[in-house]
């Protein structure tokens, strides 16, 4: 059976290590900051965030582009002839990334893109649990692991709260009056997935740590969320005392198995430090 090779953008927050473990391929998303356009992934979110302090000035994100998966199949297929390439996409409805590797495809067999409806962890959750599928199951078809993605896309559910507001409305996502109101009464939005799209859902009023354990707390239970595994988000910048606390009160739930990642340059520049949320995946029909 021909192999089957992963793909996913860099906006998925896998990290170099996580996706060299199972065999994942990367392909770059985009930051323009200062006159220069950077590969996301290739700087720290550091430089990113001290330039915006500095400068005033957003960055901008973009998607990956048909020459990038270009660049991406044919390195896989050098090394692989015959391989199967499972694209497992970053959200259709928020960038180019699908369209250009559908782009990039075209008249190649063996390449599918799925369209994961998430961005981050949630997508990076699906990546791992397909990867996983295919290292347990080598007799996997590309068929049976298209088939399983869609299960998961179903599945996935994610919780954010951004972790400064400057950002979203330096970016056009909030007006000054709503940034201001949220301002004054202390209020964070949660951000979920619906369908990919990111939709603020409801607010949350108090200090970060205050609001983070209150999701802690409810996101989970409101959601269902398998107790298998739990994905939990943070930006630089989000302290410390506030990651042990709600580790601690999501083990009090039975979730054992808890793996952290951190936000890269695309969704940084648009949630700032300090940003945290939940990903997982529901049991409810």
């Amino acid at each position: 059976m021909n192999p089957i090779v992963l793909v996913a953008e860099t906006g998925s927050d896998l990290t170099p290590e996580k996706a060299k473990e199972y065999g994942i391929i990367l392909v770059p998303m985009h930051v323009s900051f200062g006159g220069k356009t950077l590969d996301d992934g290739a700087f720290p979110v550091a430089q990113m965030f001290d330039f915006y302090k500095t400068h005033h000035e957003l960055p901008r994100t973009s998607g990956c582009t048909p020459d990038d998966f270009e660049r991406a199949f044919e390195g896989i297929l050098k090394d692989h002839p015959d391989a199967q390439i499972l694209h497992l996409a970053y959200s259709a409805s928020t960038t180019c990334s699908m369209q250009s590797a559908v782009i990039a495809a075209a008249g190649r067999k063996n390449i599918v893109s799925i369209d994961t409806k998430s961005v981050s962890a949630a997508q990076a959750a699906i990546v791992l649990c397909i990867a996983q599928l295919l290292r347990e199951h080598p007799d996997t078809t590309l068929e049976e692991a298209v088939a399983a993605t869609r299960k998961l896309v179903n599945r996935v559910r994610m919780g954010f709260f951004p972790g400064d507001l400057d950002y979203l409305r330096a970016g056009g996502r909030v007006s000054n009056a709503a940034y201001l109101g949220a301002k004054i009464l202390g209020l964070h939005p949660l951000i979920e997935i619906q369908d990919g799209k990111l939709i603020s859902t409801k607010k949350y009023r108090g200090s970060m740590a205050r609001v983070v354990t209150r999701l802690a707390h409810e996101f989970p239970d409101a959601q269902g969320l398998d107790r298998e595994r739990l994905y939990l988000i943070y930006g630089l910048g989000l302290d410390e005392a506030i990651r042990r606390n709600v580790e601690a009160i999501l083990r009090e739930k039975g979730y054992e198995s808890i793996e952290w990642v951190q936000t890269g340059c695309v969704i940084a520049a648009h949630s700032g430090p300090g940003a945290f949320g939940i990903v997982g995946f529901t049991n409810r029909p």
